[in-house]
């Protein structure tokens, strides 16, 4: 049988990438794999090892990819990252207001349209084909209605299905994916999983999904590859995984009890609260760009100590209507809205705004570029910005420090930040979140690559936290199960 991948005693060269054993895999034409394990267990060193990216000592891995014409790696695989659900991650010169910056458009902004025809460049698909695939995959992945839409504008969820439906139309032999249902809606993660099926099935293309949760394995994987401490199991059919699964106690997280968590959240100190009982009030808001409307007539109030949940589908505003919350949209001005008992636009400023909030999202994720040591990135969240331009104090620090012990991160205080997974960097994310205790949180898919217990830590402390006197929750999820306990209230949105 024909072996697309195969590596005998691979170590990487470069240290930052060497696992902490050698690589033995063998993976035939017929097998569609999934690489498990928990955060920062190696699943991503793994990935780009077998994509080619990082030389190794001695022999080279053994690539064939026919019936490909194409022998080389680059041309051959198509691997779509997790932070490629938040745009290009080379992007340096995104901030985080971008997305909601109309006067960032301009001549050479790329729409949806501009990617998808770039992506057919070297393809062997004539002009006829290549139409007759492009409407195939947009209308696959609901895209042919944003065709016209400029990337930037896109929401995570958005650039997810774009970043998969261009790997799609660049006619890859081997399509690997990290976390592909990440920031995908109920209806996108089925259509996904269905249109995988359809890959595996074809012959054509060969499948290897970076996974950080057993749910998430879809029926079309026929072998797993489990990671641990950066050390590689032996690859297991589906079937043999599940049993051994089955053999094994679940290990619990290496940080404190729930009941413990609970008890030191609580015994925080309390900071002063804004007065208002009306965090928010929105009078018949709407937000458009160009031709395209997002949030139409929308009225909303949100009092002191409720938890809220948004749902809606990928692009139905969620994000874009957090983001005059957070006043990190400039139509926010332009709109009827009232934040802790004072008028937009009648004298305060960002900072005033920001000094209550505590906020998660995709786009923050995408905005942290530089690879400051973890605690700076933690000690930002206490000056309301994106790095780190004013030294804290020493008791600043040591409440930093409490906070990443808290989320089980005291073990990489001075790591780099973009040298951590990206599970861990989402768990760094969320520390930062809480670390200036705010009245108003405001998670948006805040679980994004998270594995099963890192997850359940985090929403044992928001959880713990949403007890505390006058705190007030917006929540944003895609997932039943990752709703917050308590008394909730829900706020639909639609396209």
């Amino acid at each position: 049988m024909q072996s697309t991948i195969s590596i005998v005693g691979g170590m990487a060269r470069l240290p930052e990438w060497q696992l902490a054993a050698p690589i033995d895999i063998d993976i035939r034409a017929d097998e569609h794999l999934a690489i498990l394990g928990r955060n920062g267990s190696g699943k991503t060193k793994l990935a780009e090892i077998l994509a080619g990216r990082h030389p190794l000592f001695g022999d080279a891995p053994h690539y064939d990819f026919r019936p490909s014409e194409r022998t080389m790696a680059s041309e051959n695989i198509r691997y779509i990252t997790f932070k490629d659900c938040y745009g290009a991650s080379n992007d340096r010169t995104y901030y985080l207001q971008q997305r909601w910056n109309q006067q960032e458009i301009d001549a050479e902004t790329p729409t949806v349209q501009d990617k998808l025809e770039e992506a057919f460049l070297g393809n062997s698909l004539d002009a006829n084909r290549q139409r007759e695939e492009l409407r195939r995959v947009t209308g696959l992945f609901g895209l042919d209605r944003l065709l016209d839409k400029y990337i930037i504008l896109l929401s995570s969820g958005e650039l997810r299905k774009l970043k998969i439906a261009c790997a799609l139309v660049g006619q890859p032999r081997i399509l690997m994916i990290d976390n592909p249902f990440v920031g995908l809606d109920v209806e996108t993660r089925s259509e996904l999983s269905d249109l995988l099926g359809e890959i595996s099935a074809s012959g054509v293309v060969q499948l290897i999904l970076i996974l950080s949760r057993d749910r998430d394995i879809p029926p079309c994987i026929t072998h797993v590859v489990c990671m641990d401490h950066e050390r590689m199991s032996k690859k297991m059919s589906v079937a043999e995984y599940k049993e051994w699964k089955s053999s094994v106690s679940e290990s619990n997280h290496d940080s404190i009890s729930n009941d413990n968590i609970l008890k030191k959240v609580l015994s925080l100190p309390q900071h002063p609260i804004p007065t208002a009982d009306e965090v928010i009030r929105m009078n018949h808001v709407s937000i458009r760009y160009g031709e395209r409307t997002i949030i139409k007539d929308l009225s909303w109030v949100v009092k002191k100590g409720e938890r809220w949940v948004l749902r809606g589908r990928n692009g139905s505003g969620k994000s874009t209507l957090l983001s005059l919350v957070c006043a990190d949209n400039p139509q926010g001005y332009a709109c009827d809205i009232t934040l802790f008992g004072h008028r937009r636009g009648t004298g305060e400023s960002i900072w005033d705004i920001k000094k209550h909030i505590g906020y998660v999202s995709p786009e923050m994720h995408r905005a942290y570029k530089k690879n400051l040591p973890v605690v700076e990135v933690v000690a930002s969240g206490l000056k309301d910005s994106i790095g780190l331009y004013a030294k804290p104090s020493a008791e600043e620090y040591a409440v930093c420090q409490w906070w990443l012990s808290l989320f089980g991160l005291q073990g990489l205080v001075s790591r780099g930040f973009l040298t951590l997974s990206e599970g861990e960097q989402r768990m760094v994310l969320l520390a930062r979140a809480f670390v200036k205790d705010p009245s108003l949180l405001i998670l948006d898919e805040p679980f994004h690559g998270l594995d099963d217990a890192n997850r359940a830590l985090a929403r044992t402390i928001i959880e713990a936290f949403c007890q505390r006197e006058g705190k007030t929750l917006l929540f944003v999820t895609h997932y039943d199960d990752e709703m917050p306990g308590g008394r909730v209230k829900i706020r639909r949105l639609k396209n």
